[in-house]
C-alpha cells in the first residue's frame, strides 16, 4: 500500500479497506493524501456503473431483436419489458440512495456490481427459449433493475470523496462515463449476437426473420443470431470488475461509522434491495394488463404509489442502527430544495434514460413500416418498409452524445454556476421535444417515413446533448445547495425519481404510437420542460432566489 495513503487508513484485517480520517475540504490533506484515493475510487466506480447501466438498459435492444427473431409477443408486450426494467431500476434507487451511509462505499459497490451477474446469466438462459411465457422475460427485466439502482449508490458514494469545488466535475465524470453503459450496450449487444461467443456452452443460434443491424449497417434476414449473448456477454466484465471493486475501493468511516463487518454490510444491502422488489412487483401487478396483471391503475397513479410504498417499506422494515440511519436520511424530505432539484433532475436524467430505453423500438415501429391508407381509407401500419433504417445501427448515437457531454456540463457548471446551465438546456429541450413530436407525426402518416429520419435523428441527438449537459449542471447544483451530509442522499433520491423516466417514456411513447398520435407524447414532454424552466428560475436565478446559483 502506498505510504502516502497509510495515514488515512485504519489498521487490522477488518479495516483493510476503511479510511478513518477524511478531510477533502482541507487543501493540504487533499493534495497530499485525499486526491489519489478519491480518483482511484472514481476510476473503479465508472466501469462498475457502466456495467450497471448496460444490464439495466439491455432490454431496449433485446426487445428489438426479439421482434426480428419472431418471438411470439406483440409490440405492446415488448414495450412492457423495457418499462418493467425501467420501473424496477427506479424503485431500486430508493434504497440504494441510503446504502452508502449504512453499509459503506466499498462494500456496497462491490456487492451490487457482483449482483448483476444474476440477471445477466438469467436473461441469457431465458432468451434461448422463445416458447417460454411472457412472465419469464418480465421477471428477467424486473431483475435487471438492480443495474439501475446502482446509480444512486455510486453517485452518493463518489460525492463523499471530493471537495465541493470539484463536485460537478467528479460527479459528471462518474455519471457521464458510467452512462456510456447505455451506448456500450447498444453497440456491444448487436455485435456479440452475431457470433457464437461461448461455443457449445452458449447455446444454439436462431435465424433472423427480419433484417436487423449494428453500427456498421444492416444484418440480413436469415443470418444466424445468438440473442442469448445479450445477457451472457456481461459476465466477462462483471467478474473482474467485482474483484477490482473489492480490492481497490474504500469505505469512509467519516461517512459510515457503523457499517459492521463486510458480512453484516452485505446482509443490509441484500435486505434493503430485496424489500425494493415488493412495491415494484405489487405496483406492476396492479398496473400491467391481463394476463400478467390486473390493469387497474393508470401510470400516473402507479408511479407515486410505487414511490410511497418503497419509502414506507424501508421505514417500517428498518431495525436497529438501520432505523436511525433511515430516519436521519429522511430529513432531506423536509427541505424544499430536495423537491425542486428532483423536478430538474427528471428533466435531465429522466429524459436521457427514458429516451434511451424507448428510442430503439420507436425507430423500428415508426420507420420500419409503411404508413398508408387501405382501400377503405383506414391508415395501416403493418407493411414492412424496405428502405427502413435499422434501429440497432442508429439508436446508440443519442445516448453516446448525451453521456459524452455530461462531464462537460459539470465542468462548465463548476465555472459559471449550475442553474444558469440548467436554464439554457431546458429552453433547448422545450424546442427540440416539440420539434421531434412534429416530425414523428409526419413520419407516422407517410408511405416513405425514412425521408423524415435524418431530421428525427438530428433532433433526438440535440435532446440527448441538452439532457447530458443538464445532468452535469444539476450535479453541481446539488453539491452547491446542500451540505455534505445531505448532498449524497439527495443525489440518490433525485436519481431514483428521475429514473422513472425509463418507465414513463417507453409506456407513453408506446401508448401514443398505438393510438396513432406519437407527437402527443413529445408535446407533453415539452410542456413539462417549460414548467421546470420557470421552476429553476424561481428557485435559483431570479433577484430574490432562495439560493442564488450563481
Amino acid at each position: 500500500m502506498n505510504t502516502s495513503t497509510a495515514g488515512a487508513r485504519t489498521s487490522g484485517p477488518q479495516g483493510a479497506g476503511d479510511i478513518a480520517d477524511w478531510r477533502p475540504e482541507d487543501e493540504q490533506f487533499w493534495e497530499n493524501t485525499g486526491k489519489k484515493i478519491a480518483y482511484r475510487n472514481l476510476w473503479i466506480s465508472i466501469p462498475a456503473l457502466l456495467c450497471g447501466f448496460a444490464v439495466w438498459g439491455m432490454w431496449g435492444i433485446i426487445t428489438v431483436q426479439m421482434l426480428n427473431l419472431g418471438f411470439p409477443f406483440s409490440q405492446a408486450e415488448l414495450f412492457t419489458l423495457t418499462a418493467i426494467a425501467g420501473i424496477s431500476g427506479a424503485t431500486m434507487r430508493i434504497p440504494a440512495s441510503f446504502l452508502i451511509r449504512m453499509a459503506g462505499g466499498r462494500n456496497t459497490i462491490f456487492l451490487t456490481t457482483a449482483m448483476l451477474l444474476a440477471p445477466a446469466i438469467g436473461t441469457g438462459f431465458a432468451l434461448q427459449h422463445p416458447e417460454w411465457p411472457l412472465w419469464v422475460f418480465q421477471l428477467m427485466a424486473l431483475w435487471s433493475g438492480v443495474g439501475g439502482g446502482n446509480f444512486a449508490s455510486s453517485m452518493s458514494n463518489i460525492s463523499t470523496f471530493f471537495p465541493k469545488r470539484l463536485q460537478g466535475t467528479a460527479l459528471g465524470l462518474n455519471a457521464g462515463l458510467g452512462n456510456f453503459g447505455v451506448t456500450t450496450m447498444q453497440i456491444v449487444i448487436p455485435l456479440v449476437m452475431t457470433v457464437g461467443l461461448f461455443g457449445a456452452l452458449g447455446g444454439e443460434s436462431k435465424s433472423l426473420l427480419k433484417d436487423s443491424g449494428w453500427i456498421f449497417g444492416k444484418i440480413a434476414a436469415g443470418t444466424p443470431t445468438w440473442i442469448q449473448n445479450a445477457g451472457f456477454a456481461w459476465v466477462l466484465s462483471l467478474v473482474p470488475l467485482s474483484i477490482l471493486c473489492w480490492f481497490g475501493m474504500n469505505n469512509l468511516k467519516t461517512v459510515t461509522a457503523a457499517a459492521g463487518s463486510p458480512i453484516s454490510a452485505f446482509l443490509k444491502i441484500v435486505y434493503l434491495y430485496s424489500l425494493a422488489f415488493i412495491p415494484s412487483i405489487g405496483m406492476l401487478y396492479l398496473y400491467l394488463p391481463a394476463p400478467t396483471g390486473l390493469g387497474l391503475l393508470n401510470m400516473w397513479v402507479a408511479i407515486p404509489l410505487d414511490i410511497i410504498a418503497a419509502l414506507l417499506v424501508m421505514k417500517l422494515a428498518a431495525f436497529g442502527t438501520m432505523k436511525e440511519n433511515v430516519a436521519k436520511q429522511f430529513e432531506i424530505f423536509r427541505n424544499k430544495h430536495t423537491w425542486a432539484m428532483t423536478a430538474l433532475y427528471v428533466v435531465t436524467f429522466g429524459s436521457f434514460i427514458g429516451f434511451s430505453m424507448a428510442l430503439p423500438l420507436a425507430i423500428t415501429v415508426i420507420f420500419g413500416f409503411i404508413h398508408a391508407p387501405d382501400a377503405a381509407g383506414v391508415m395501416q401500419h403493418t407493411v414492412k418498409n424496405p428502405h427502413a433504417p435499422s434501429a440497432l445501427t442508429y439508436a446508440w448515437i443519442g445516448p453516446f452524445v448525451g453521456a459524452a457531454v455530461r462531464p462537460i456540463g459539470g465542468w462548465i457548471s463548476d465555472k459559471v454556476g449550475g442553474s444558469i446551465v440548467t436554464q439554457i438546456i431546458s429552453a433547448i429541450m422545450v424546442f427540440a421535444s416539440a420539434a421531434v413530436g412534429y416530425v414523428m407525426m409526419q413520419a407516422y402518416g407517410s408511405a416513405t417515413p425514412e425521408q423524415h429520419f435524418p431530421l428525427f435523428m438530428g433532433l433526438f441527438v440535440l435532446l440527448f446533448a441538452a439532457s447530458g449537459i443538464g445532468n452535469g449542471s444539476t450535479f453541481r447544483s446539488v453539491g452547491f445547495i446542500f451540505d455534505r451530509q445531505q448532498a449524497g442522499p439527495v443525489l440518490g433520491w433525485t436519481s431514483a425519481v428521475a429514473a422513472y423516466g425509463a418507465f414513463i417514456a417507453p409506456v407513453l411513447i408506446g401508448q401514443q404510437i398505438k393510438a396513432g398520435t406519437p407527437q402527443f407524447a413529445f408535446y407533453g414532454f415539452a410542456v413539462f420542460y417549460a414548467v421546470c424552466l420557470i421552476l429553476n428560475w424561481w428557485f435559483y436565478l431570479r433577484a430574490n432566489a432562495y439560493v442564488k446559483n450563481p
